[in-house]
């Protein structure tokens, strides 16, 4: 009996572990520390020392932790009427509220003091800044009221490379900003790409998601013109981070791709699923950040 009873109690705490790390979003936070270290390769035009990159990985994760966390304490009402989100500790009660809240402020709080010991203050203020931005410009004021929602709450997925280019630098360049530009007109064609997909959880939950308020049809042309604008984008960091064939042509070549992808789905909506762009949009931007490291440690 005894036995049993401890089996239940570590059960219990390996769940509420689990709900935890949920509650950070660790698939999201993966794909924008992806985007930081590249960042941090051009900006040293090497590998900058491993110790910096740990710290930075680590202390933007801190971070994008604690803005996600605060992000599921805050939509927990929406998330219990949404499918795909209605199974988060918040909405289930494996995890209270206020415990979540607490939890995510305090993730903050240690990304930024530790981004800040261990390099530079410009690093740890982006980072910090980024979380605002998520928390309060685009969960609470945005998300609920316009479907430029992620248009410009977008932004704060952007910051990673600038933090990743602070840290090592202690400031920002015109490359630091151009590589913000790539993820700012790359959120709007993956996020609503998967909001054509779930149109009617947003519709259900209130939320003003293009989809919505303008039509698929509408959201469509939108995902076509920003994915053209973000091909360009991403041809404007040649130059303004001296890169080289390795990085230019893979922005073409993936870029054209992803653009044609983007025009199937607008021209040919019947044949072409909305996910099979959500998720071309994440491998892209991987790929397209990886080239930019490799150009500058190679080339």
């Amino acid at each position: 009996m005894t036995a049993r009873v401890e089996v239940l109690v570590q059960s219990s705490w390996v769940e509420t572990i689990r709900g935890y790390i949920a509650l950070t979003k660790p698939g999201i936070i993966g794909l924008l520390l992806i985007t930081t270290v590249p960042a941090m390769v051009v900006a040293q035009r090497g590998w900058p020392s491993t110790w910096l990159v740990i710290a930075t990985v680590v202390g933007g994760t801190l971070s994008a932790a604690g803005a996600d966390t605060i992000n599921c304490w805050y939509d927990r009402d929406i998330d219990a009427i949404m499918k795909r989100t209605r199974n988060r500790p918040l909405v289930t009660g494996l995890i209270q509220p206020a415990h979540a809240l607490m939890f995510g402020i305090a993730l903050g709080v240690i990304g930024f003091f530790f981004l800040w010991a261990t390099t530079t203050l410009a690093a740890a203020c982006l980072s910090l800044a980024a979380l605002l931005f998520y928390v309060f410009i685009y969960t609470m004021w945005l998300k609920r009221r316009t479907p430029q929602n992620i248009v410009i709450g977008g932004a704060a997925g952007a910051f990673p490379p600038m933090v990743g280019w602070a840290a090592v630098t202690g400031d920002v360049s015109l490359a630091a900003f151009v590589m913000f530009a790539i993820i700012f007109f790359w959120t709007p064609p993956h996020f609503w790409a998967l909001a054509l997909k779930v149109k009617g959880d947003y519709s259900e939950a209130g939320v003003p998601m293009m989809p919505v308020t303008n039509g698929p049809e509408y959201t469509r042309i939108q995902v076509l013109r920003y994915s053209v604008l973000l091909v360009l984008v991403t041809l404007l960091l040649g130059p303004a981070a001296k890169l080289g064939w390795l990085y230019m042509g893979t922005a073409l070549i993936c870029g054209g791709v992803f653009a044609v992808m983007a025009y199937q789905l607008w021209r040919h909506p019947e044949k072409t699923s909305p996910m099979r762009l959500f998720m071309a949009s994440m491998i892209y931007l991987a790929v397209v950040f990886v080239a930019m490291g490799l150009d500058a440690l190679l080339i």
